[in-house]
């Protein structure tokens, strides 16, 4: 894989979808005069891109911002069409995600691959860099080894970079059901708390079984905190009262 840091940023034209048409994207529009930190992975909706590397970067997103990037953008060899629809399904508002259709960016950038052994045809290996005015200061390569590595692209690692001391939110699930009030108050004493965190709504995102298999329970709702379970929202006030847990 090619690291390029030093060098600007391939300038290529991105088809995207604003709405119901067509829009082309320059790397010009994007990264020029601006602070950007990319990641770039395999695939639109599969397992480590949708579970980890999405997720994180969505929600230190805020973070970032605070240490004077402008936006984050995930980029991969998919088309414009797979690409919202898996922004929509990852509710990751706080990013931009960039359709490499044809492969042209990830080639320029020296990280198209093939991956033919699982039927993706030709991808982009997985790394994150930092942007600044459209040179590339700082580059998180995924190391060369089979398989799809996942060691130092991921967004606390490229937070780290940029500082150290960062304050980085905690990684907060809710298991709710529409119409819990139990699942509200957690929520509320999550939002009084300034702590973000990610819902997860019965039958929509997730089944019985489901919670079942990683709570023991099936009472709703169900909170965890960095893998942590906390349990229901009388554990969680508890748990708040005790704890240390700051808003990033």
């Amino acid at each position: 894989m090619n690291n390029k840091e030093g060098q600007r940023i391939p300038q290529v034209t991105f088809k995207t979808r604003r709405g119901h048409e067509w829009t082309d994207v320059t790397t010009a529009e994007i990264f020029n005069g601006k602070t950007v930190v990319v990641f770039s992975l395999p695939g639109a909706f599969t397992p480590t891109c949708s579970s980890t590397h999405v997720p994180r970067y969505n929600q230190l997103t805020p973070v970032f911002k605070q240490h004077g990037v402008d936006e984050v953008v995930c980029i991969s060899v998919n088309d414009a069409f797979v690409m919202d629809r898996w922004q929509q399904e990852q509710h990751a508002d706080n990013l931009r995600f960039l359709p490499d259709g044809n492969g042209d960016f990830t080639r320029e950038m020296g990280m198209l691959v093939a991956k033919n052994d699982l039927g993706f045809g030709e991808r982009s290996w997985r790394y994150s860099m930092l942007v600044r005015d459209g040179a590339i200061e700082k580059m998180f390569i995924e190391p060369d080894k089979p398989g799809d590595p996942f060691e130092v692209s991921d967004a606390d690692t490229m937070l780290a970079w940029l500082d150290p001391e960062a304050n980085t939110p905690a990684n907060i699930t809710v298991f709710s059901r529409p119409g819990c009030g139990f699942c509200v108050r957690a929520k509320e004493m999550l939002k009084d708390a300034g702590l973000s965190f990610e819902e997860l709504v019965l039958n929509r995102d997730y089944s019985e079984s489901s919670v079942r298999a990683l709570s023991g329970s099936t009472q709703l709702p169900q909170v965890f905190i960095d893998g942590q379970r906390i349990g229901g929202a009388d554990d969680l006030e508890q748990y708040l009262k005790q704890s240390d847990l700051k808003a990033a």
